[in-house]
């Protein structure tokens, strides 16, 4: 296979597995796709993975990072479309963690011929309270607090929101392993991606899905609650939701096998 190197650099690509359908991971702010090491022994039995990471994230190339394109969701769901097409890929089952489950439902929305399934884990189309209709889980200020906590004290940042994310009954060694993570992703990146995660609004996007979507939703998730991932399934027409009794944002890493068993059903 002949890949543009430009497009395999700037988003550290990589592909294991030689199944028949294709999967795309995209994993969630702060982290890298090393974080669906417990996921990816299973996939790449029956799936062809592509794995990558977003620009500015693990082990891209730095020097592709545009501020402007990645002032929004979108920048981030052309580069989506970008190695789909460099790969010549078609049919592709996208799996998206948390804010990548937006970017990926952007990318379907543009170029709808490349994916034939969504699925999201963790998803929230808007982490912001517009009550009465609608509850994301953080008012405005706290989380421009928040936001803002990343310039005073990025280690402190770091710390806090780690077993907020991992979900503070998970083992220590993940949620100390998120907040490395987070700490070695320079904060000129991962601060805007974290203003146009959790400032972002896709509650209109979701009803223009039509593909079939799986929603893998945690039972105690301080990020995305359950009843999110109820307001995500009710939007968009074609999907399921299912949702796992687990606490924490990472599904992935702290029950892998329940999300493989999950996915291995939807794309049967």
């Amino acid at each position: 296979m002949i890949l543009n190197t430009n497009i395999k650099v700037r988003n550290n690509i990589n592909i294991i597995g030689n199944g028949d359908k294709t999967i795309l991971l995209a994993h969630g702010f702060g982290c890298d796709q090393k974080m669906w090491r417990f996921l990816t022994p299973m996939l790449e039995r029956n799936f062809r993975v592509v794995l990558f990471d977003h620009v500015g994230s693990g082990q891209s190339d730095l020097s592709s990072y545009d501020k402007k394109k990645y002032s929004s969701l979108d920048g981030y769901a052309e580069d989506i479309v970008e190695i789909c097409e460099q790969l010549t890929l078609k049919d592709v089952i996208f799996i998206g963690h948390s804010v990548s489950s937006m970017i990926g439902m952007r990318a379907a929305i543009q170029s709808p011929h490349l994916f034939s399934r969504l699925v999201m884990i963790c998803p929230s189309p808007c982490f912001l309270n517009f009550p009465p209709e609608y509850a994301g889980g953080f008012e405005k200020e706290d989380l421009k607090e928040l936001i803002n906590l990343m310039d005073k004290n990025y280690i402190g940042w770091a710390n806090y929101l780690a077993p907020l994310v991992m979900g503070a009954d998970n083992e220590s060694v993940l949620i100390d392993e998120l907040e490395g993570s987070f700490c070695s992703t320079d904060p000129r990146y991962a601060k805007p991606f974290a203003e146009v995660t959790f400032f972002s609004d896709d509650r209109a996007t979701l009803s223009q899905i039509s593909m079939p979507t799986l929603v893998l939703q945690s039972a105690n998730d301080n990020l995305a609650s359950v009843d999110v991932g109820r307001f995500i399934h009710e939007k968009i027409a074609n999907s399921k939701l299912s949702i796992l009794e687990a606490h924490g944002h990472c599904l992935h890493m702290t029950h892998p096998e329940e999300v493989f068993n999950e996915i291995v059903r939807f794309t049967a």
